[in-house]
């Protein structure tokens, strides 16, 4: 019986022995022959395994049953070809990676402790690499005895009986380091992908240990799929042993998702109908439908938000800049307007969505953190927040001015440079955050004022709000026609709802399925929204366009059309950053059609939704043109001048001692034809930032500041 059983193990040997030799391995082999000790690991692909006949077959599936058994396996082999020496087993790892079945964190179960999984996730948490000892040597403080090597497991350290072998004594035993084995190792933490949630799931998480030369091979946001053995260690509260066990995945390969998307899988048909739908002359008007169809109208608003779905292309330059091809969209609108709504359908239709509240949210939340928690053992550990999960994706964060000040200056380099860097207790680091960012806000007094600048209005600085590519103003003003279409549209929804509800639970006479899909026509979508994921994961994969002379050629007339607007007495309408909005979003819109080259109709397009924006955002009525600093700075041109001249006048009308007349600062200022309401504010702007003070009632001083 034990000579067949070694029968069996050798012709096992052999198999590994001659799939080793294929043509797909030789690369492989070679480097690990050429380069060991450096290079310690032999990867091999399952899939080249699984293509290698009826032997290959039995040896994918011992690789998921008997991972350990496999290894030791392929040891022998590498031995018996002469690759590696019999005293480097212990040196070099088998490392298997591209496994045909993932398994869900949430789906793990007990009968898969000790087999081969692959698990894929977020990188949510990473500790720093330490060493770890694997087998540790001990001297009897007697005698100066060592003692043979101590195999030490996972969590704790493990002593020998204190009985010296040498002199048989109860002793001390001391460790000795420089006999001992150690291995560089760290923990990881992965976090189920947001995509494959719905609802109001709560993502799960699972450890990962990783050793040797894995470590430090990814970061914190990176998408990954862990291939290792699944293990189990026993709970132990204080002295009690507890019947349950914790489990975690014994790493043996990473492989960090590199392409956007991946995860989409797009089969033959899902890629002949989206090809069908993008020739399609109604493309633009089917998306808008397809958007939150139970949200009557808006319909500039969904358009402008499709084309932030599909994004422009992000392009690395040769001196290593990179210029973002995400584009950035806030909506400010008063309440009830279903701005939250529309945030939270755009998440489920992104193949990558978080989303997240600016009221709970901090910056460590948004952004990264550094935290000192048990899963580090103490040590500090980099943890990943939404806008570093939503990499490549969609970030949507309702009640933006909700959220603190200190909170909100985080997102100025995660929307600029799409980076999050981290310098905190000794951890310096910088993450990704290659994501668009959807933002919700509500006016400072509740509701919107149409005559008030949006500067004023909005509880955000302006350097953020410049760095939004578009900012919609959705007003809720009166309209009996539009009233009257939203309130048949919102009661016809409701009334449908109640049937459906209630059929689930009841037969209803004269109400079949083909009534009630006849009933649902008016909000149900042009698209069905997994196709419609899938198309946009497919654009973003595949399309790239180029921007034709003639398109570009529009955005530049447009941008210089408003440039020439501004002299030396008028604002500057429109800086360069509006230019690089307008490009991002003609090729959003080339992407929608799948086309190669954005063309001049994708400009006029672009060029619509823009003067859209700034006639809302920064159109100064007073001087009648575009005033882009109302915008950017939150001041308009006109009140910067009047701030200005007053500080002039203060400093003229100012005797030795630097003291002005009130009444006379103001009289001098009418003189020059400023309207006394502007004089009045600015010198309240000038008293509030500490610049004028005034000593005693009506006589004012100004405060020059050493820069």
């Amino acid at each position: 019986m034990a000579a067949r059983e070694n029968a069996d193990v050798t012709d096992v040997v052999a198999d590994w022995e001659k799939f080793l030799k294929r043509r797909y391995n030789k690369k492989e082999r070679i480097e690990l022959a050429k380069e060991f000790p450096h290079k310690r690991s032999l990867y091999i692909d399952y899939h080249n395994l699984e293509a290698f006949g009826r032997k290959g077959l039995a040896l994918a599936d011992q690789v998921v049953a008997k991972p350990e058994k496999v290894m030791a396996d392929v040891k022998d082999a590498l031995v018996r070809l002469g690759i590696i020496g019999e005293k480097d087993r212990r040196r070099v790892h088998v490392r298997f990676t591209n496994l045909t079945r993932k398994t869900k964190i949430r789906d793990i179960r007990s009968n898969q402790i000790n087999t081969f999984v692959a698990v894929e996730g977020i990188l949510r948490k990473t500790t720093e690499v330490r060493p770890r000892i694997t087998a540790a040597v001990f001297r009897c403080l007697e005698c100066g005895q060592l003692t043979p090597p101590y195999s030490q497991s996972y969590r704790k350290f493990q002593e020998p009986f204190r009985v010296c072998a040498q002199c048989q004594k109860k002793t001390p035993l001391e460790l000795v380091p420089e006999h001992s084995t150690f291995v560089d190792a760290q923990k990881l933490r992965i976090q189920e992908s947001p995509e494959g949630l719905r609802g109001g799931e709560q993502p799960q998480t699972i450890d990962v240990d990783v050793t040797d030369d894995l470590t430090g091979s990814s970061a914190p946001g990176d998408r990954v799929v862990v291939n290792g053995i699944l293990r189990s260690v026993q709970r132990v509260n204080g002295s009690t042993k507890s019947t349950l066990f914790d489990i975690y995945v014994e790493c043996n390969s990473v492989e960090v998702a590199e392409k956007e998307f991946e995860e989409v899988n797009i089969s033959e048909e899902d890629e002949a109908a989206i090809q069908e739908l993008s020739q399609d002359e109604k493309i633009y008007s089917k998306i808008a439908r397809s958007i939150a169809p139970t949200i009557y109208g808006n319909t500039d608003v969904k358009e402008a938000v499709a084309l932030q779905l599909f994004g422009g292309i992000p392009k690395e330059m040769p001196d290593g800049s990179r210029l973002r091809g995400d584009i950035h969209m806030l909506l400010v609108g008063d309440p009830g307007i279903a701005k939250s709504q529309l945030l939270r359908y755009i998440v489920q239709l992104s193949p990558r969505g978080i989303y997240t509240s600016g009221k709970s949210s901090t910056s460590a939340g948004l952004t990264a953190t550094a935290v000192k928690d048990e899963f580090g053992d103490g040590r500090w550990t980099l943890e990943a927040g939404a806008l570093v999960l939503a990499d490549m994706g969609m970030a949507a964060v309702d009640e933006l001015d909700k959220m603190d000040k200190e909170d909100r200056s985080a997102l100025h380099e995660a929307m600029e440079q799409q980076t999050v860097s981290i310098a905190k207790a000794g951890i310096t680091a910088t993450l990704k955050s290659r994501c668009a960012l959807l933002g919700a806000a509500n006016p400072k007094m509740g509701r919107f004022d149409e005559y008030a600048p949006i500067a004023e209005q909005i509880n955000m600085p302006p350097s953020l709000l410049s760095r939004f590519d578009l900012i919609f103003i959705m007003t809720d003003k009166p309209d009996s026609t539009l009233d009257m279409a939203i309130a048949e549209h919102i009661l016809k929804s409701h009334s449908v709802g109640e049937l459906i509800e209630k059929k689930r639970r009841m037969p209803v006479e004269g109400v079949d399925d083909a009534y009630i899909e006849q009933q649902l026509r008016p909000v149900t979508p042009d698209i069905d929204p997994l196709l419609f994921r899938k198309y946009i994961a497919y654009a973003k994969r595949n399309c790239f366009p180029t921007i034709t002379p003639e398109a570009r050629n529009a955005l530049r007339d447009y941008y210089l059309t408003l440039r020439n607007l501004a002299d030396t007495n008028k604002p500057v309408p429109v800086t360069a950053r509006q230019l690089e909005a307008l490009v991002r979003l003609g090729e959003a819109s080339a992407r929608i059609r799948l086309s190669e080259t954005v063309e001049i109709e994708d400009a006029e397009r672009v060029i619509k939704i823009v003067d859209t924006c700034l006639r809302q955002v920064a159109y100064d009525a007073e001087s009648g043109t575009f005033d882009i600093d109302k915008w950017t700075t939150g001041i308009s041109k006109q009140q910067r001048d009047i701030v200005r001249t007053v500080k002039e006048v203060i400093r003229d009308l100012g005797g030795e001692d630097g003291l002005a007349n009130l009444e006379q600062v103001v009289e001098e200022m009418l003189k020059q034809s400023f309207p006394k309401e502007k004089i009045e504010a600015a010198i309240k702007m000038l008293r509030n930032q500490g610049e004028v003070v005034e000593t005693r009632p009506g006589v004012v001083r100004l405060l020059e500041r050493d820069y």
